[in-house]
Parts: C-alpha cells; sequence; structure tokens
C-alpha cells in the first residue's frame, strides 16, 4: 500500500491514547507488512521524542512461537520504551492511562556498553549487559478489542504502555535464565506461569536478536537502556484494584496496584 498513507495511521494511533481503540488498521496496512508497520512507528516514536519523551530502551513482542503462528509471522517484533512508561515497583498504574491492559511478566536486561552488532549472539549480550531484574511489563492495544495482525501490534509500538522493574540487580553471571521458573499473581491467586524458555528459546536469544536487527536498521542498543525480553507466561487482562506481582526465580520479585481514578 502508499506509504502516503503512514502519517495519516500514525495521527489516528496517538489519537486513539485520549480518544479511545480504533479498528485494525487494514486500510493502510497488509496484515504482515512489516515495513510499513514499523514505518508508523518510527513517524510516532519521532512525534514523542520532538514532544519531548525520552527513549530509555526497547521492549521485545511475540516472542512465543504460539503467538507468533497466531499472527502469521516467524520472527518476534520490538517497540520503543520512553521515560514516563516506568512504574516503580509496588507503585499504581492508573486506569485513565491505558485503555485495554493486561499484565505478562519478563526478564528485563539493564545495558552497561552498547551493543551495535549485525552478527550479535548470546555472549555479546552477556559482555555488554549490566545486569537483569524480574518485570512486568503492562501491555495495552490502541486496537479494538485486542484484534490485532502483526501490522498492527506493530504500528501500535508493539502494545507497548507501562512497565514496572524489580529493585534488586542480578548479576548475570550464574544466572539460569533458561529453567528459571516465572509465577504471576492477581491478588493473591496465580494467573500464570512459565519458564526462561518460553522467551523464543531464551530470554538472551531473543535480547541478541534485537541487538542485530536495530544494528543491521543503523541503531543499536546503548549503555543505560532496558531491554525487555519477552514474555515468560501468557499474558492476563487487568481490572481496577488488581494487585499484580510476579517471582521469577534466582531474579526476585515485583509488582504494583493498578487502580480506577476515573470516578
Amino acid at each position: 500500500m502508499s506509504e502516503q498513507v503512514h502519517p495519516t495511521l500514525a495521527t489516528r494511533l496517538r489519537n486513539a491514547y485520549a480518544a479511545g481503540p480504533v479498528p485494525p488498521l487494514r486500510d493502510g496496512l497488509e496484515p504482515t507488512d512489516a515495513a510499513g508497520a514499523y514505518a508508523v512507528q518510527r513517524l510516532n516514536t519521532e512525534h514523542w521524542v520532538g514532544q519531548g519523551r525520552r527513549i530509555t530502551g526497547r521492549k521485545i513482542g511475540l516472542t512465543a512461537k504460539a503467538v507468533q503462528a497466531q499472527l502469521g509471522v516467524d520472527q518476534p517484533d520490538y517497540g520503543v520504551l520512553f521515560d514516563d512508561m516506568a512504574i516503580d515497583d509496588g507503585g499504581t498504574l492508573f486506569a485513565s492511562k491505558v485503555l485495554q491492559p493486561k499484565a505478562e511478566a519478563e526478564i528485563a536486561l539493564v545495558m552497561e556498553k552498547d551493543l551495535d552488532d549485525p552478527e550479535a549472539g548470546i555472549h555479546d549480550v552477556i559482555r555488554a549487559a549490566a545486569y537483569a531484574l524480574p518485570a512486568i511489563e503492562i501491555v495495552d492495544s490502541r486496537i479494538a478489542d485486542w484484534k490485532i495482525t502483526y501490522a498492527d501490534t506493530v504500528a501500535d509500538n508493539a502494545s507497548s504502555a507501562f512497565y514496572v522493574l524489580g529493585r534488586e540487580p542480578r548479576l548475570l553471571a550464574g544466572l539460569d535464565l533458561l529453567t528459571c521458573g516465572m509465577v504471576l499473581e492477581i491478588d493473591g491467586t496465580i494467573v500464570s506461569l512459565g519458564a526462561g524458555a518460553a522467551c523464543l528459546g531464551h530470554p538472551l536469544v531473543a535480547a541478541a536478536w534485537l541487538a542485530r536487527t536495530l544494528s543491521r536498521l543503523g541503531d543499536g542498543l546503548r549503555a543505560g537502556d532496558v531491554v525487555l525480553t519477552g514474555a515468560l507466561g501468557p499474558m492476563v487482562a487487568l481490572k481496577p484494584g488488581n494487585i499484580v506481582r510476579t517471582a521469577i526465580g534466582g531474579l526476585g520479585a515485583c509488582g504494583f496496584v493498578y487502580r480506577d481514578d476515573r470516578v
């Protein structure tokens, strides 16, 4: 489809944050149009940076093979993290800030060194990363009823919204990020279970994929960047009043409260 429609789609997605979800972007993006979808994402990234938001890292999505198959693709996707997406461990997410939020537990990396290598592998990630943390990503969609294609979620900044990081950094040396178990609880009830292997086979495999992909696009991971490596188990829809907590083996725990401030 014509590139002339990309600015229109970018504006439509930006407006949806305040006006509410919009229909899938079928009028401007074919379901698997990666190039067009990332073009829309870049337009909004440039807009938000121009508005004063600061890029603080990246998130990786679609790391589960089952979800990739559902959307008809064979690779993950990525989005941009901004400084105003971070919620303190134990902090509050207000309902007025999201549309149709869901939570998923992940392993986060914080980079110590730049990583800009089109052939980057796991060992390059280990050398460049400072430490790992448990994380909860609050994903959201500006597409109505989460009826997304691959192109929809990519254009929509990989369905990103907010995230929470644990308080206690763990050096990667000696960590078992492959078989580490994950428990996600809402109001004290277990709602999602998983393991490191659920994230593209290994969270560091996902991080290496991101580093290669960004480098081939003329970008890269930078020192200080937060990298959300991808879900370790199924995401779960949130309701106001929920207390959300995850614990990940070897990494510790983190959580937040989802509160209704719209009344």
